[in-house]
Formats: C-alpha cells, sequence, structure tokens
C-alpha cells in the first residue's frame, strides 16, 4: 500500500508550485495551517544544503472535527502533509494517504471520513 498521492509539476519552480497547491487546497475546502521550509531548516541547524522541500499542514476543519469526534486522540495524525520537493523537470507534490496512515486505528468510521479526506487530497493535488 502507498503512503502518498503523487503528482509531478513539470518545469515550474517551487514557489510557483506552492502558490498552485495552496488554492487548489483552499478550492477543495483545505487550509494551510503549518509550513516547513526544509531546506531552509537543514541548512540553519546542520549546514546541509539540498534541494527545495516543503511540508504544508493541510486541513479540512469539517472532516478534522469528524475524525476527532470519532477517534479523539486522532489529532496526533493531523493534519494532513503534503511535500513539494525539487526533483528532475519540476516540482513533486505528494499528498499523505490519509486511508494508509490510519490504518492502525480500529475504527471503521472512522476509515471512512479517510477514505473522503484521501478523495479530496487527489482531487486537489490532480488541479494544482
Amino acid at each position: 500500500m502507498s503512503y502518498t498521492y503523487n503528482r509531478t509539476l513539470g518545469d515550474t519552480t517551487i514557489d510557483d508550485a506552492d502558490m498552485r497547491v495552496r488554492a487548489a487546497l483552499k478550492d477543495n475546502g483545505f487550509g494551510v495551517l503549518t509550513e516547513i521550509d526544509v531546506k531552509a531548516t537543514m541548512k540553519e541547524k546542520i549546514d546541509v544544503d539540498m534541494l527545495g522541500y516543503r511540508i504544508l499542514g493541510a486541513c479540512n476543519p469539517n472532516m478534522a472535527h469528524q475524525a476527532i469526534g470519532l477517534e479523539p486522540r486522532i489529532g496526533a495524525m493531523l493534519p494532513c502533509n503534503v511535500i513539494l520537493r525539487e526533483v528532475e523537470g519540476g516540482i513533486e507534490v505528494s499528498a499523505v494517504d490519509p486511508v494508509a496512515s490510519m490504518a492502525a486505528v480500529e475504527n471503521a468510521a472512522l476509515h471512512d471520513v479517510a477514505g473522503q479526506v484521501r478523495e479530496m487530497l487527489k482531487t486537489a493535488i490532480d488541479a494544482a
């Protein structure tokens, strides 16, 4: 089972891809709650150079509320991370597969919510 859904945006910059992904997430009911510039953090903390790599913590409030109502500790697995990373020919965008990440939780209703979120994330990534 793959744990991410992936798409490569060809011949673009990480900043352009970031704008496109954020807009697509917003259009599909997600907000970006957190952002980690991994490239900058690695340079600052351990003086390592790497290609562009960002982690966006995306959240759909309605779906998060449902999930927390079904499984109060599920917040440990939220928000849904979306990464943007520089690869040859463009920017790879990868979204976590909520079904895969929540597979260990024994709650069928939660798995249904995770399936809905997976489809919403796929739609957003495909639209970016």
